[in-house]
């Protein structure tokens, strides 16, 4: 399961991308109005996203913040990498993260491990081919839920 705070940073992100022809920054208190994300922690989010290189941002009158590249050069299982260490179910699985679990005697033969790596390879190749464009395409194929009362 993800954090609200990758949550809200696809979010983020999702808008920066269908901003991004533009070329214009998003101040950050419109982009927490237009996508009802705390402004404060939406403050946080940018801040790391910047740092590891996916946001550009200027300061002043007119700045804010927009994608360092084209939305379809940003995968998925990058952002969520920055914001959550690890796509890895299991730290005996993880790349980035390794940890020997301390019960298991041997990893060759643990049959939860050989599962749970099948579970990281999909997840892994799902969320790595999956661009900010990739979802901006999904989400306007999609009809919005409507509720009769």
């Amino acid at each position: 399961m993800i954090s609200k705070k990758t949550k809200y940073a696809l979010k983020a992100l999702m808008a920066l991308a269908r901003n991004y022809s533009s070329q214009q920054p998003t101040q950050i208190a419109d982009l927490a109005a237009s996508e009802r994300l705390p402004k404060k922690f939406l403050e946080l989010i940018l801040l790391d996203l910047k740092n590891e290189g996916l946001l550009v941002s200027k300061k002043g009158r007119g700045g804010g913040y927009r994608l360092a590249r084209s939305p379809d050069l940003v995968p998925v299982g990058q952002v969520i990498r920055i914001l959550e260490g690890t796509l890895s179910p299991l730290p005996c699985l993880s790349h980035r993260a390794y940890q020997k679990c301390e019960e298991c005697l041997d990893e060759g033969t643990c049959a939860i491990r050989s599962v749970m790596k099948e579970v990281r390879e999909a997840t892994v190749r799902i969320l790595d081919q999956t661009s900010l464009q990739n979802m901006l395409e999904r989400a306007a194929a999609t009809k919005p839920i409507s509720f009769s009362i």
